[in-house]
């Protein structure tokens, strides 16, 4: 129950550090966009790594080879998946969610904070967060499609052109 014999400790231990070593060597040669901020499908992604890794590590009836193979198909499929959606905007918009604009020229959005389920309390901390006392001071509260709320204040927001095309 506690502790069966010592080869089950060296196969995760030797397998561990293998599979470990090969994620992380894949998950560089995949590119930054592997290991940047999240959204939803990356979320997705990063546990199922996690999820093949541990499968790999206790699972006597997964080899190495098999586990390193569904660790790169993973990989694989992240990157078509990526690289197909800076190619297509149709994709691109199923697999990730647009950012949102939840303030615009000093003024709430209550339909956007509602259809995203966001707070009004959340948005004037994240508009402190940024040093700011008030929403007159501010152009624009967007949420990103990583979750972050990015303030853009009046003396920021240049001719809007980074506003263009967000959902309101």
């Amino acid at each position: 129950m506690f502790f069966a014999d010592w080869s089950n400790i060296y196969r995760v231990a030797v397998v561990g550090a293998l599979a470990y070593s090969a994620l992380v060597v894949l998950l560089r040669l995949s590119g930054n966009r592997t290991l940047s901020k999240m959204n939803a499908f990356d979320l997705v992604v990063t546990v199922a790594f996690g999820s093949t890794l541990a499968t790999i590590l206790v699972n006597r009836n997964v080899s190495l080879a098999v586990g390193l193979a569904a660790l790169a198909l993973l990989v694989a499929m992240q990157f078509v998946v990526t690289w197909s959606c800076v190619r297509s905007s149709l994709l691109n918009r199923i697999v990730k969610t647009a950012p949102t604009v939840l303030v615009l020229r000093g003024e709430l959005c209550p339909d956007a904070l509602k259809r995203v389920r966001v707070t009004s309390d959340e948005v004037l901390g994240a508009v402190r967060q940024h040093g700011y006392g008030g929403l007159d001071l501010i152009e624009a509260v967007v949420l990103e499609t990583d979750g972050s709320l990015s303030v853009i204040s009046r003396g920021q927001a240049g001719d809007g052109s980074a506003l263009s095309g967000l959902d309101a």
